[in-house]
């Protein structure tokens, strides 16, 4: 009676754990932590989406279960943002269903469709849920390169010609988390030609869609032709309207990917909240500023910070979309790994930020650091980190005559499969 349960014995120990438990130590011991760590957003939900909140909850009649699936002005309101943002039509009824959160619908369409000893194709590093859920569910993870590019589409030839039993689904999350790389149409449209082709189903995760800085807005992967015979794409609120505790998401795309994952749901949930999906529909037909005041909060905070680690003399890559830095550990540290690392700068700057091993054994040597403070702590966080660079003898960059953010650097090396 005493052995682990079957599913428990294939998730490994929590990689953030260890630091966690030091930065709530800290705490407690009345030490003032810059909490870079975690991807949660800081900023109040729009005013607009609160007040329809509000006003359907005092409606007892919204109280009772909801619908599984998601209400029907919901679905048509996701219909409608995919129609304005990407071009893309979808059927509210067969092609799109609400999720409690992306990450809900990646688990729950993980175990719908998939048999023990599946094979799937995941980036690493990559979020967690990508590669978890499909373990959870009894499948085989294989590796890929996390980057956009010609890295990743050759290592998936390699993975259908070399994997036994052939992969059954592959995993794409541009803007990514933790790396912040960004994809466009091309991109996708050779990852929709190759998975038609290996008949492979896609799931795209989106929940970065509208956290972007540059000329490149991120599409979706639903907007290439014949996309969806083969792709699902998952989207979210939590970040584009700052509602991640309101767990409400999306799926969207392949009918059969979509009837699947209603069919499963429906055993398991009623739905969100009638008043939460209700508010989310005022969000997606509602005003947009607000959508571009938080795009434009976390281009300042990403400036400052980067500005902040360069002066500190840490050469981190500005992100070009997401709310995270995806930061090489210096290289006087590099042996210490990225967990030790990360309870290092806790220690001695009081700054908390995610292990990259956390995120797979790929993202060891890196950091993931979150846009998640104002403006006030985030250069407070990089003064504290310049102290503890000095102190192990990095040297300070010297002043830049320019006060625009540096250029994204290059991507690290792609990891093979």
């Amino acid at each position: 009676m005493t052995e682990e349960f079957h599913r428990i014995r294939r998730l490994p120990p929590y990689v953030f754990a260890s630091v966690n438990q030091a930065k709530a130590a800290a705490r407690a011991r009345g030490e003032d932590i810059i909490d870079l760590g975690m991807g949660n957003p800081d900023s109040p939900t729009p005013p607009h989406i609160v007040e329809k909140l509000v006003e359907t909850v005092q409606n007892p009649r919204a109280h009772g279960y909801s619908v599984s699936k998601g209400i029907p002005g919901l679905r048509k309101a996701l219909a409608g943002y995919y129609e304005r943002r990407f071009n893309v039509k979808l059927d509210p009824e067969r092609e799109v269903i609400a999720t409690l959160g992306s990450k809900e619908g990646l688990a729950n369409l993980a175990s719908a469709i998939t048999s023990p000893g599946d094979t799937i194709l995941v980036p690493n590093p990559s979020y967690p849920i990508h590669q978890f859920g499909f373990i959870i569910a009894g499948a085989s993870v294989r590796s890929i390169p996390a980057t956009p590019d010609d890295n990743m589409l050759r290592a998936l030839e390699r993975a259908v010609r070399h994997s036994v039993p052939k992969p059954t689904a592959l995993i794409v999350n541009f803007p990514s988390n933790p790396t912040a790389y960004l994809a466009d149409l091309d991109f996708y449209k050779e990852l929709v030609a190759f998975a038609r082709r290996e008949e492979i189903f896609i799931l795209s995760d989106l929940a970065y869609a509208e956290i972007y800085f540059g000329d490149l807005v991120p599409p979706s992967i639903l907007a290439v032709p014949g996309a969806k015979d083969i792709a699902v794409e998952f989207t979210s609120l939590s970040k584009t309207y700052c509602m991640a505790g309101w767990r409400m998401g999306f799926a969207a795309g392949n009918e059969r990917l979509i009837s699947a994952l209603t069919r499963i749901k429906s055993y398991l949930d009623y739905g969100a909240f009638t008043p939460i999906q209700v508010a989310a529909v005022a969000a997606l037909n509602g005003p947009q500023d607000c959508v571009a005041d938080i795009r434009a909060l976390y281009k300042e905070r990403r400036d400052v910070l980067i500005r902040g680690l360069h002066a500190a003399g840490w050469d981190v890559p500005s992100p070009e979309g997401s709310m995270f830095a995806w930061a090489p550990i210096p290289e006087q540290f590099r042996d210490l790994g990225s967990v030790e690392f990360s309870k290092l700068l806790l220690k001695e700057a009081g700054v908390a930020v995610a292990p990259g091993l956390g995120f797979g054994e790929h993202g060891e040597g890196f950091v993931r650091i979150g846009l998640v403070e104002n403006t006030q702590r985030l250069r407070q966080a990089t003064r504290a980190i310049r102290g503890f660079l000095s102190a192990h003898g990095v040297k300070p960059a010297a002043p830049s005559i320019s006060s625009s953010a540096p250029s994204s650097a290059s991507k690290p090396e792609p990891v093979q499969s």
